[in-house]
């Protein structure tokens, strides 16, 4: 085992490990106890405990001629567990409810606080070990020695009275970790030693502060001045090492070319990326768009073309690119949230942007390439389904009923892109890109309105599909009239926006075909129903209900109007007054009842009724004229 070439991380793995079980929001017990469970399980794995039973034995001394792997991480997660404990009592110590203990609890946590350094200056002891057997890389023991650094930087921190020498301590490792940074052969080496030198900075600030130095603000200055003195005190070799690792660097660039990350740019200035998973993230996002763009380039552009198979592909690359982003997202939000809790402010990248910034620019590229995949299923659905030609004058363009509403769908989920890229922080700071963003929401409702009102008409519902065609001229006139006042009225050349490419030409085509269908449904209203707003006419229409239940049965619509309210109640006929008849004898009376009574029981003839007459000719000729 002695000629096996150890390699070991000792930073990469501290920053994952501390992330992962509760460094992420201070929880300094859950680390400890899983430190803890670590160091158990390691030493079972390794054979070193001190046997069952009662009968105790001596732990067997790790030596550089047995040492592995999980030797180093043994006495790793001893130095964490005991530099853990030390912070959990330190906490503690600080809770009014624990005033009478606070003595005794910084006792202990200066107790524990020097037993972590303990094992991290044996870890350190056997790293140099292995690397003068060239077990161990130089990168490697530079890790070993800025950890153990740092733990002795802060211990003395926080005794007041080695201020000096807690500062000599931080420098050091600080200037190590910069030859890391400008050695790394990868993003995230560059990350994980940008993590580092972003946590000790305050506390080198700090101890400068406290030691009277009026340039403590100038932290890389101080870092140089006292590196150059103190260097090899506290490192042995140190310039030989820096050498082997410039060697070691310059061996592996060749295998790490596809683990840089390009630098991410907004408004000519880089995005700072200072944390491993992260960098991880948008490796990840990185090679999606590379597929995205040769995708692109095989279809020949971004529109759709003819071909389904072309859409689906370019279709899946967009999948891809939003699946990676939504993980860095995820990644960035929560460190979001980590610094929210801790209020730190020493996360802060070049030009004042922290994580936050850092943030809000990938939830921008997220929302920009969703509105980039519903253009490009907006342009498939519009070309696949072309109206076909109408073979005379008098038929009309034939068109699917499901293309509009379904434009519609993805034009309200652009919209919602958009809305949301709006309340940004990286857009509310930038007024061209503000402005910009405003036109695209304007002619964004411009354009669904257009197709929703395409939607109303083929259900000749005229009136809602004009006043849409007028919102969406309103929507229009508002986006040109931004347009006006960005850039001097110019094309746009704002590159955080060239996902959503508008030019005047788009424009005036817009307008071309609002000002089309506002004509043909005006012209088809009026064949209708002549423009009224009633699609009736005055003509009544049976109810569906009626053809069911009364289908044979003759309605009469005018009674039903007048109950309902709509139609008024008919003229009332005026009333004859009867005159009085004259008083008839009793004998008679009955006569006439009885006349009355043999008129209706008796059989019509076709003999001709007879007046009867008292005189004139009729009483001379008697029964000539068929009187009895």
């Amino acid at each position: 085992m002695s000629d096996t070439i150890i390699s070991f991380r000792a930073l990469l793995l501290v920053n994952e490990q501390r992330n992962t079980y509760g460094l992420r929001y201070n929880d300094y017990t859950r680390y400890r106890k899983h430190c803890t469970n670590r160091t158990h399980r390691l030493r079972s794995s390794l054979k070193i405990t001190h046997g069952k039973g009662r009968e105790f034995k001596k732990l067997a001394s790790i030596t550089p001629e047995i040492v592995n792997n999980g030797h180093l991480q043994l006495l790793l997660f001893e130095a964490e567990r005991a530099w853990a404990h030390s912070q959990e009592l330190t906490t503690q110590s600080l809770d009014p409810a624990k005033a009478d203990k606070r003595s005794a609890l910084r006792h202990s946590a200066t107790s524990r606080f020097w037993r972590a350094i303990n094992w991290s200056t044996r870890l350190l002891s056997l790293a140099q070990s292995l690397y003068a057997s060239k077990r161990l890389s130089a990168g490697n023991l530079l890790e070993f020695t800025i950890y153990t650094l740092i733990l002795n930087g802060r211990f003395l921190r926080s005794r007041e009275e080695q201020l000096q020498d807690a500062l000599s301590q931080l420098c050091i490792a600080r200037y190590l970790l910069d030859n890391l940074f400008a050695q790394a052969t990868s993003s995230r080496d560059q990350a994980l030693a940008t993590l580092f030198i972003d946590e000790i900075g305050p506390e080198i600030r700090y101890c400068a502060h406290q030691l009277g130095n009026k340039k403590a603000y100038d932290v890389d200055g101080i870092v140089q001045e006292l590196s150059a003195v103190h260097k090899d005190k506290l490192v042995e070799d140190c310039d030989d090492i820096l050498s082997a690792l410039r060697g070691e660097t310059h061996s592996g660039t060749q295998n790490s070319l596809k683990q840089k990350l390009d630098t991410l740019m907004w408004e000519g200035k880089p995005v700072p990326i200072r944390n491993p998973e992260l960098v991880d993230a948008l490796l990840r996002v990185q090679e999606a768009e590379a597929r995205l763009a040769a995708t692109k380039k095989s279809s020949g552009g971004d529109k759709a073309q003819s071909g389904s198979n072309t859409t689906k592909r370019s279709v899946g690359a967009y999948d891809a690119v939003l699946s990676a982003l939504s993980d860095s997202e995820e990644v960035a939000r929560k460190r979001t949230e980590t610094q929210q809790l801790s209020e730190s402010t020493t996360l802060v990248g070049i030009g004042g942007r922290d994580i936050e910034f850092v943030h809000a620019f990938i939830v921008y590229q997220l929302l920009a390439r969703r509105t980039e995949r519903d253009h490009l299923l907006i342009n498939a659905l519009l070309f696949s389904h072309q109206p076909r030609v109408p073979r005379s004058s008098l038929e009309k363009e034939q068109i699917d009923g499901r293309l509009f509403p379904a434009v519609v769908k993805l034009l309200d989920t652009v919209l919602q892109n958009l809305t949301q890229m709006r309340t940004l922080s990286v857009v509310d700071e930038s007024p061209d890109l503000a402005s910009g963003m405003d036109a695209r929401i304007s002619f964004t409702k411009s354009r669904r309105c257009f197709f929703l009102a395409r939607c109303y008409a083929p259900l000749r519902r005229y009136a809602e599909a004009l006043t849409l065609v007028q919102r969406s001229q309103l929507h229009l006139r508002e986006a040109r009239s931004i347009m006006s006042t960005t850039l001097g009225g110019g094309p746009e050349l704002i590159p955080a926006i060239s996902f959503y490419p508008l030019a005047d030409s788009d424009y005036d085509k817009l307008d071309e075909e609002v000002s089309r269908a506002s004509s043909e449904l005006k012209r088809d209203w009026f064949t209708f129903n002549g423009g009224s707003p009633t699609p009736d006419n005055g003509s009544h229409k049976k109810p569906l209900f009626f053809d069911i239940a009364l289908n044979y049965v003759e309605l009469d619509m005018d009674r039903l109007q007048q109950r309902a309210g709509k139609k008024p109640p008919p003229t009332p006929v005026p009333i004859k007054i009867l005159q009085p008849q004259p008083q008839i004898p009793q004998a008679q009376k009955g006569l006439t009842v009885k006349a009355k009574a043999e008129e209706i029981t008796s059989p019509a003839t076709l003999e001709p009724k007879v007046e009867t007459s008292h005189g004139g000719l009729s009483s001379l000729l008697g029964g000539w004229w068929g009187r009895k």
